[in-house]
């Protein structure tokens, strides 16, 4: 059997305020390369991830001056004003029958051992794709505000609770006709599985590494740095 074509696709236009830093997150840098640099370059090592295919901000100026940018092996496309528009520019690159690995900019330590995992279910007929999460293990509190301030509504049961993560992967023709419709829909599309659910399509849960942490914050920082200087996450 042929082995599926599998382009790694990688949201990547949006400004990161919530790091209260001078430039977008994922240009902030851990050792000698950004953040962004990491992420492209983890993708691109995995034996079967043809191509990466990363979306920027039509007037970002920091990705022209990094080396990798000129990689064979990558391409750029204009983003959109959301993570779903970025995804749908850079989903017009593939045809229809290839399979989308769609990361976060921003998850530079995935590493290849849940890549492998995540592709090895892809060609389970009784799926439509899969994404990696873990099981959630802390208690969820639901809130509400009063006064002015958050506080506990009540307590969530937890139980076939699971946190998202990325990448999430689906064949490109599938994808792309589950997020037009979604957002025609008015849908909120946070992430590619839920355009995928909006559509009716099963996708499959893959327990990943809690070690493919995302950086939003300032403290997910140092971690990440902790995680990569580690070398490959078992």
């Amino acid at each position: 059997m042929t082995a599926p074509t599998i382009v790694a696709v990688v949201p990547a236009a949006g400004i990161g305020s919530r790091m209260q830093a001078d430039k977008p997150k994922q240009y902030l840098t851990i050792g000698n390369h950004t953040i962004l640099e990491h992420t492209l370059r983890a993708l691109n090592k995995h034996p079967a991830v043809s191509r990466v295919v990363v979306a920027l901000h039509p007037e970002d100026t920091y990705f022209p001056t990094l080396a990798i940018s000129q990689a064979p092996w990558l391409t750029a496309v204009a983003g959109g004003d959301s993570r779903a528009e970025s995804v749908q520019n850079a989903l017009h690159t593939l045809a229809a029958h290839e399979w989308a690995l769609v990361h976060d900019a921003a998850r530079p330590c995935i590493s290849q051992q849940d890549l492998s995992s995540l592709i090895d279910h892809i060609q389970q007929p009784a799926f439509n794709g899969g994404i990696l999460a873990t099981p959630v293990r802390d208690t969820m509190k639901r809130a509400q505000t009063k006064s002015g301030s958050p506080v506990v509504s009540h307590t969530e049961d937890r139980e076939n609770l699971w946190h998202a993560l990325t990448p999430q992967l689906f064949r490109a023709g599938e994808l792309l006709t589950a997020l037009n419709e979604a957002l025609e829909a008015g849908a909120n599309v946070t992430d590619e599985a839920s355009a995928m659910e909006f559509a009716g399509h099963t996708v499959r849960l893959v327990d990943g590494n809690p070690a493919n942490i995302k950086v939003t914050r300032p403290a997910d920082l140092p971690l990440a740095t902790f995680y990569l200087q580690q070398g490959e996450p078992q």
